[in-house]
Formats: C-alpha cells, sequence, structure tokens
C-alpha cells in the first residue's frame, strides 16, 4: 500500500503526464484562407539547412537542424514537409518518433517540452523533391530543367525540400550550406559566406541570412553560366545581380537603377532593412518575379524589355518592405504586400518619367477594374480568396486605395502614414487593422468609413477626386 505521500506524487505525476498527452501542437497555424498551413505550439528561431543536390538526378541529401522555442506545451507538434524519406529525427539529440501524412509531419519526442523551452529538433531525409504524393504541387516549386534548379514559390513553398513551419508568422534566420557538382553556382538569400571546393569535385556554398525571414521567401538557384553585377547602395549597401552569360546584354538595363531606387524608397518609408540586396534572373518560362527576402527573382521574359525590367525591379524592391520586413500575419490582408508594392512601382514610373502622374495611374487602373467588374467580376481588396490572391482586386485595387487615401488625408499625412508604418510594424507581421490604425493615428481621421468603402464593398467607389 502506498503512503499518503507516495500516493499524492503519483497522482501528481499521472495527471501531468495525462495533461501533456493531451497537448499536441495544432497542425495548421490558423491562416483565414490557408487553415492548414504552418503549425502551431512553437515559434523557430533559426534553421541551419545542409543539402547536397544532384541536378542531374534530380534527388537531394539533407539535414535540417531547426532551432525552436516552444510556445505551449507540447506532447507533439507538426512540421510542413514533402513526403521525401525521412532517415531520422532528434530532438535535443535523442530520437523521435515521427509520422507522415500528405505534407505534415508529426513529430513526437521522447519527453513533453514545456512551454518557453528552447530546443534543437534535427531532420535527415533525401529523395526528389518533384516525385512525391504531392507532385502536382511539388513540381511547381522545384523546378529543374537539367540544367539548373529554381525553388521558390507563393503562398507556400519551402516545405518542398526542408521540413519548416511554412507560414509568415514563423520568420526566422537561416544557415545554408548548399553541395553541388562543379560547375554549378549556387545563390541564395542573405550574404555569401563562403566557398568550399571538395576533395570528391564538389563545392559548397554557404549563404547567411540574418534578418528573420518568412519560408516562403527563401530561394535556392542552382545554374551555370551566370554572370555577376555589382553596385553599392546608400550606407554602402551592397546589391548584386546574377543574370544567364549568353542574354545579360538585354537584362542588364533594368536593373541600372537600382541603387537609387533604394534611395528613393529608403526616403518614403525608412532606411532599407537588410545586409543585401539584387535580383536574379531566371532561365525558366516561370512568367512571374517574386520578391524573395535579399534577392528578388524575375523570369527573363519580364527583364528584357529595359523599361518594363525596370518597372517590375521596383516592384519587386518595394516588397523588400511591404511583404518581407512587414509581413502578413494572414494571406487574407494580401492588399498590405500587392497593393503597396503597385502604388509605389507606380510612383518611382513617375520619378523616372515612364508615367505621365499618379493621377493618370490611376484612372488607367480605375478603367480596368471598371472592365473586370464589367467581365468576369473583381474582389475588392479585403475580401480575396485562395483563387483571387493574385488577381487585380488584390493589386490594382489595392494600388487604388491607397490613392485614394492619398487624396482623402492629404499628401503630407498621406506619407507620413506610411514611413510610420513601415517604421512602426518593420521586422513584424500585419495586418489591416494595424494599417487603418497607423493611418487614424496620423491623420487624426476616423476612416473606418472610408476603408469599409474601399477595401470591402463589392461596388468600386467612385473615382477618388470625382463628383460620382
Amino acid at each position: 500500500m502506498l503512503s499518503k505521500g507516495l500516493l499524492f506524487l503519483w497522482v501528481l505525476v499521472v495527471g501531468v503526464s495525462t495533461a501533456f498527452a493531451q497537448q499536441p501542437g495544432a497542425d495548421g497555424i490558423g491562416d483565414s484562407l490557408y487553415p492548414q498551413m504552418g503549425n502551431g505550439g512553437y515559434d523557430v528561431q533559426h534553421y541551419t539547412l545542409e543539402v547536397a543536390v544532384d541536378v542531374a538526378a534530380n534527388t537531394i541529401v539533407g539535414t535540417a537542424a531547426l532551432e525552436v522555442v516552444a510556445t505551449q506545451d507540447l506532447s507533439a507538434f507538426n512540421l510542413d514537409f514533402n513526403p521525401l524519406t525521412i532517415d531520422g529525427i532528434t530532438v535535443d539529440g535523442a530520437a523521435a518518433e515521427f509520422s507522415q501524412n500528405g505534407g505534415e509531419l508529426t513529430i513526437t519526442p521522447v519527453a513533453p517540452l514545456m512551454n518557453g523551452s528552447a530546443f534543437t529538433v534535427v531532420v535527415t531525409y533525401q529523395g526528389d523533391p518533384a516525385k512525391t504524393a504531392l507532385a502536382a504541387d511539388s513540381s511547381e516549386v522545384w523546378r529543374n530543367d537539367g540544367k539548373s534548379i529554381y525553388a521558390f514559390e507563393q503562398p507556400s513553398a519551402a516545405w518542398v525540400w526542408f521540413p519548416v513551419n511554412d507560414h509568415p508568422l514563423d520568420k526566422a534566420s537561416y544557415t545554408f550550406r548548399i553541395t553541388v557538382e562543379q560547375p554549378y553556382q549556387v545563390f541564395m538569400n542573405g550574404l555569401l559566406e563562403d566557398r568550399q571546393e571538395n576533395a570528391d569535385g564538389t563545392v559548397t556554398y554557404v549563404w547567411q541570412a540574418e534578418a528573420p525571414m518568412a519560408s516562403y521567401l527563401v530561394t535556392l538557384n542552382i545554374v551555370q553560366d551566370f554572370v555577376t553585377e555589382t553596385a553599392e547602395g546608400p550606407n554602402g549597401l551592397p546589391i548584386t545581380n546574377y543574370m544567364p552569360a549568353a542574354t545579360a546584354d538585354q537584362t542588364s538595363p533594368a536593373f541600372a537603377r537600382q541603387s537609387e531606387m533604394v534611395a528613393f524608397f529608403s526616403d518614403l518609408f525608412g532606411a532599407y532593412p537588410f545586409e543585401s540586396y539584387g535580383g536574379l534572373v531566371v532561365d525558366f518560362p516561370i512568367e512571374t518575379a517574386l520578391e524573395t527576402q535579399t534577392l528578388s527573382v524575375f523570369d527573363i521574359s519580364i527583364v528584357e524589355d529595359g523599361e518594363e525590367g525596370e518597372s517590375t525591379v521596383a516592384h519587386e524592391l518595394v516588397h523588400q518592405w511591404f511583404g518581407d520586413y512587414l509581413a502578413l500575419a494572414d494571406w487574407g490582408d494580401m492588399w498590405l504586400n500587392e497593393g503597396f508594392a503597385t502604388y509605389f512601382e507606380e510612383l518611382w514610373n513617375v520619378h523616372a518619367g515612364t508615367t505621365v502622374s499618379m493621377d493618370a495611374a490611376a484612372e488607367d487602373w480605375y478603367a480596368i477594374l471598371e472592365y473586370d467588374l464589367e467581365e468576369d467580376g473583381v474582389n475588392p481588396p479585403g475580401k480575396t480568396t485562395p483563387d483571387t490572391l493574385f488577381d487585380d482586386g488584390v493589386y490594382i485595387w489595392g494600388g487604388l486605395t491607397l490613392y485614394a487615401l492619398q487624396q482623402e488625408v492629404g499628401d503630407e499625412a498621406f506619407f507620413d502614414i506610411i514611413k510610420t508604418y513601415a517604421q512602426e510594424y518593420g521586422g513584424k507581421n500585419v495586418t489591416t487593422a494595424d494599417f487603418i490604425g497607423v493611418a487614424e493615428q496620423v491623420s487624426g481621421e476616423d476612416l473606418g468609413d472610408f476603408f469599409d468603402l474601399w477595401l470591402y464593398s463589392d461596388t468600386l467607389p467612385d473615382m477618388p477626386g470625382s463628383d460620382g
């Protein structure tokens, strides 16, 4: 028979164990558009990725070490991960149980993790990122044309080639150690810290991204015959562009004014927020550009025309503030990324002399939206869906909303709002409510009705400045 003291201790231990057994982290972070994206219960601080890539075979062998802090008591937790072959997982050095279900990797540590505790997860894995049960998705993210590999996508991408909490709410810093056969080159986010030639004829590139970064903004580029062009931005900012040697003469002009752009936008938003910047031209038909942090990626067809390409270069640079430095808390607020980049891209074009005025640009935007509404319909910026995440309602209506705000509060208050918002929320995750709060605080006006009309009304408001 147990004594009362031992009985109490036994009951306490059983109670604690039972409580932990019932506290796994959520398998989704709760995004309004993508409820299963990301995971709950922890915050990743840093990723160290050691990945060997065989371009010809399109296979990888990787080790991912994640430095993590628990944000609740955890009996188990999830990572987002392509169902590649996992060779083993440890949590704080002890082998952990795990299971895979589609893109969800569930890890059960030997001992429960306490809220607030720091722990390290190490996953070793291998396989072909584009040949899995999720190939329909992953092949769009991991692109291999037999001579190069590009890995990036929006709104979700990183899970294709490393285990991750794949949502902007969990930003982290990164160390990349990518090994490839020579003569392949590797270009990634941040700064190149080292290039190590190995005895087996491979080469390892070590890139360091110090600033916290949303995982969809990670980009892996493995290429041959690329040239490098360098420049210096404000405050000694290193600017480096990478492009295919065969077409560099056509694409280089689009990037000629990057340093001037950084200075222009820094005056409007505050100092450029990261350790480096540049662009990489993709010799692959992706038909888009993406603001991958510190190294934006561009389809070659977009930047072959110098004037049009320069405009897109400006757009992706704006995102380094609005989208990267100020990251979304929820994909339903996508207009905070694309509406801002649309507006300020055009403001650069006015500065550069390729657009007559913001008034003229706004009239063009309004005409486009009227056509969209008449033909197929378009959602207002505050009512985006997964199917409309990249349509005119987010980009053009979002940009027009900022133009309308400028007319509502005046130029001085408008630009003060933008800079205050960028500086107050820099390095954080943002919502539409955050922006509205800054706009009302700076302007001293109640703007609730204004934003309801421009962000949520299914009917396009009257053209700003018109009499209706």
